[in-house]
């Protein structure tokens, strides 16, 4: 392959943003990666897993490299919804002083160019490299990187360390890593009644009391106060639901919703049997319904944490605190192929209108992301 001027992640991002991919998202966002992708020498695969509501859903998997060590890079091109307020269109890319406004600029575009033109100035025989990207993580994440996993098992894709891009950065850039994350369970709970007149409670059987004893009992529960390396697992009411239009009606149903987060003390499928065991010694014929989003895990020390932690503190100066806090991402799925680091943009704009990336940071986020391919191709 003949060689090519560095990308600009700049130039990249734009280009990223201003193709609309609201999760689940396919199509153009994924032709403007590829086009970017295969001048640097990569074989890319692109492939829809799914159907509606929860998709469809499209997948990429570009790899370079055969031989040495190999890094992997995940990251997602799928978006929240913009919103209203925006200054200008949120699918409009526009530069503002040092600040490049669009709806993923921080979450994740900007971070995924950022790493495309850190590669484009790595030669292709430095060793392997691949990037993991779905459009489904923003929404369920049911047929994103589970199914690229699947894909890169038949293939045979195997990185030896893998990088996440979220954007974990606090204050500025380099602040933070995350080196784990806690797990997350959302359980619904259904008390059944039987309507009636208020007038005539006899003939009737109110549900409300029931899940009101249910949820402070709930709410009484400490699941444990944390560790040296994860904040203290916690349950929050989510949602409430009656759906009772008449002041005069018993009704016949009461639903609640939780959502735990738990760190490594703890596991799904244990804090679902527990608040099943509660709920139905309140109300035996209740149902619970829980869905794991995913398990509480951590990258443990060693030199692939340090080598991300020193490249960026050889560019910016700072010593990142390495962290589980914040909520889930991808990596609940990928850290079981490869010991694996999240590293990426500040992120005080994601998810709201307006949001923005300094383009000082998105240069700088490239400098690392090059200083650790070069060093993790290396080994």
């Amino acid at each position: 392959m003949a060689s090519l001027s560095p990308l600009d992640p700049v130039a990249l991002a734009q280009s990223l943003i201003a193709a609309p991919s609201v999760t689940p998202a396919t199509g153009a966002v994924f032709d403007v990666l590829e086009s970017a992708l295969v001048p640097l020498g990569f074989a890319v695969e692109r492939f829809i897993d799914g159907e509606a509501p929860d998709g469809p859903v499209e997948n990429l998997l570009a790899v370079r490299g055969g031989s040495g060590k190999h890094l992997g890079f995940a990251g997602h091109l799928d978006v929240v919804p913009p919103g209203e307020g925006w200054t200008t269109g949120a699918f409009e890319p526009r530069i503002h002083g040092e600040l490049l406004y669009g709806r993923g600029a921080v979450d994740m575009k900007g971070s995924i160019a950022a790493f495309v033109a850190a590669a484009s100035a790595v030669p292709a025989d430095a060793g392997t490299l691949s990037l993991i990207i779905t459009g489904d993580e923003e929404g369920p994440a049911e047929h994103g990187t589970r199914a690229l996993m699947r894909h890169m098992e038949v293939r045979g894709v195997t990185p030896d360390m893998l990088l996440v891009g979220e954007p974990t950065s606090v204050n500025r850039l380099g602040d933070m890593l995350k080196i784990g994350r806690r797990g997350s369970v959302n359980i619904w709970i259904s008390v059944p009644g039987k309507e009636g007149h208020v007038a005539y409670p006899h003939l009737a059987d109110n549900p409300i009391p029931r899940l009101i004893r249910i949820l402070a009992r709930i709410d009484a529960i400490t699941l444990d106060h944390g560790n040296a390396l994860f904040q203290p697992s916690n349950i929050e009411v989510t949602n409430l639901h009656v759906g009772n239009p008449a002041t005069n009606v018993i009704p016949p149903v009461a639903e609640a919703r939780l959502s735990i987060r738990f760190n490594d003390e703890q596991r799904g499928e244990n804090l679902a049997a527990m608040i099943t065991a509660l709920v139905q010694e309140e109300a035996p014929d209740a149902t619970v319904t829980a869905k794991i989003s995913g398990e509480a895990f951590r990258t443990r020390p060693g030199p692939w944490v340090d080598l991300v932690a020193g490249a960026i503190r050889d560019v910016t100066g700072l010593e990142p605190d390495r962290s589980t806090t914040g909520g889930t991402s991808d990596a609940r799925f990928l850290h079981v192929l490869a010991p694996i680091v999240e590293f990426g943009l500040c992120n005080a704009t994601m998810h709201k209108r307006d949001e923005a990336v300094a383009i000082p940071d998105l240069h700088a986020l490239t400098a690392i992301y090059r200083t650790v391919i070069e060093r993790g191709l290396a080994k």
